[in-house]
């Protein structure tokens, strides 16, 4: 580097540091992703100023040939934008040649789904841990249903801890949930679920109010699920953690796998937009794509 560019380079760190207060890693980020395109550049370099658009599509479109992944692709050009960011407003220059660079959309990772192996593995847990001390008769029977309706329904976290006894239908077999923005929908249940419910409730002695309830008869809290979900994970052969988010995942996917439409699905989530949804399709195609590679004896 020359001495005019190894100042704004030092200079744009000390800012970042001092100014803008960055961590240790994001100012080690920054200052590796420019140095690696410098190196990129080698005798091509003039000055950062002389700089055009076309110098980074150029080197975006090297990054891409070696399959680097999109995020550390983002993370380079965000160190770019903050440089030339930092060169516009303090050192005066034009403009910067990075905004005019259309990045690729960043990865969505693909959500995690348990097998129906692991969904019944997991769903009879409760029942078959001894009952820990102080704990009510009544506490697995609930521990029970809580991870019946969960896969049942796919209901969010909050929306099945804010469940009252009144919302359950037991006569039409479904659940009146109230979901982001206020939006009632109808979810119907199975009789698995329906079962592990109306056990609990009988040992429970629950006829109104909260539906799932603590030890000490209040509602019971998400954090409260969370933790009943963790230690029942860790008596399971699951390698992975597994969130009460997942159970929703799970429950898509499986649908998705079986036949169900999109709409259908979208609807029983409680998704404004369809192409939320979508997300559960790639997972669908990619088990679909996994299955085929694997049974067909031609497909390598």
């Amino acid at each position: 580097m020359s001495t005019l560019t190894d100042i704004e380079v030092d200079r744009f760190i000390e800012f970042m540091s001092t100014e803008k207060n960055s961590s240790p890693r994001t100012l080690e980020n920054y200052t590796l992703a420019i140095r690696l395109f410098r190196e990129w550049l080698g005798d091509r370099f003039t000055t950062w100023r002389e700089l055009t658009a076309d110098h980074f599509r150029a080197y975006l479109f090297e990054l891409l040939k070696a399959e680097l992944k999109r995020s550390t692709i983002r993370l380079r050009f965000a160190a770019f934008r903050s440089f030339y960011k930092y060169l516009v407003h303090r050192r005066g220059y034009p403009k910067s040649p990075v905004a005019e660079v259309e990045l690729p959309k960043a990865d969505k990772p693909l959500p995690v789904v348990l097998t129906l192996a692991q969904i019944e593995e997991l769903l009879a847990l409760p029942l078959k841990l001894p009952l820990e001390k102080q704990a009510p008769e009544w506490m697995p029977l609930r521990d029970a249903a809580i991870l019946e309706l969960f896969y049942s329904t796919g209901l969010r976290l909050a929306e099945l801890a804010a469940l009252d006894v009144e919302q359950i239908d037991t006569m039409n077999e479904c659940v009146k949930v109230m979901g982001k923005g206020s939006k009632e929908r109808i979810v119907p249940i199975g009789s698995y679920a329906l079962t592990a419910m109306q056990k609990y409730q009988s040992a429970a002695a629950i006829h109104q109010g909260p539906l799932f309830l603590s030890k000490l008869q209040k509602r019971l809290s998400t954090r409260s699920i969370g933790n009943a979900l963790n230690k029942y994970l860790q008596h399971s052969s699951i390698a992975f953690k597994v969130t009460p988010h997942k159970f929703r995942h799970s429950f898509a996917t499986h649908l998705l796998d079986h036949g169900a439409d999109l709409r259908s699905v979208q609807a029983l989530l409680g998704h404004a937009s369809l192409s939320t949804t979508q997300i559960y399709t790639h997972v669908t195609k990619e088990r679909l794509r996994k299955a085929y590679d694997s049974a067909h004896p031609r497909a390598k």
